[in-house]
């Protein structure tokens, strides 16, 4: 049995729909959902899914290994990040390297790295005059957005769509995509 934990600093739809995509699963567990962010939606939610969840601060993330110990005793052996905006420190990276996914909403490289999140992103895609967006899953690496990508999904933006309209689009995509490729990472 895999059990995995998603780290989420905000509402936590991708995290929603990992957590019910895997909810039956035989082989796969969501054990813990870890915020940085006491009042993320993501708590609720996983709380009304029976998912436990761990609040963390910066000082208990970057200056000591208490979240690694956490993992350990709750025998996590896959980390999903889901909308976590801080960088893993190099201690969690290594401790689960090849264990560790991000899903990014847009096509890495362009327009990744520190700041680029959420509709920092399309509002740069829709300045730019891209003609497609999507979504990027990749390995974890010490650098913001930078990991081996495993998988990518590509929509199309036309010249009307704003920046609220490639989110939503990127945002499907990603829906659709991230819990079935963690599963082939996970069971292949």
């Amino acid at each position: 049995m895999h059990r995995l934990a998603i780290f989420a600093s905000g509402t936590g739809s991708n995290a929603k729909k990992i957590i019910e995509y895997f909810k039956d699963n035989a082989h796969i567990e969501i054990a813990l959902v870890v915020s940085n962010k006491k009042d993320a939606g993501v708590l609720p939610m996983a709380q009304s899914h029976d998912v436990p969840q761990l609040v963390i601060n910066r000082s208990q993330f970057y200056d000591t290994q208490s979240i690694l110990d956490e993992l350990k005793t709750q025998q996590i052996d896959f980390i999903i990040l889901a909308g976590f905006l801080w960088l893993i420190p190099n201690y969690l990276v290594n401790a689960y390297g090849g264990r560790m996914v991000n899903i990014h909403p847009a096509l890495l490289p362009k327009y990744g790295g520190k700041g680029m999140y959420g509709m920092h992103v399309h509002r740069a895609v829709k300045a730019a005059g891209d003609k497609e967006s999507g979504m990027t899953i990749h390995w974890v690496n010490q650098q913001y957005d930078e990991g081996a990508t495993i998988f990518q999904a590509r929509c199309e933006i036309n010249e009307q769509d704003t920046a609220e309209d490639i989110a939503k689009k990127v945002l499907q995509l990603e829906h659709k995509h991230f819990a079935p490729v963690v599963e082939k990472i996970l069971l292949n």
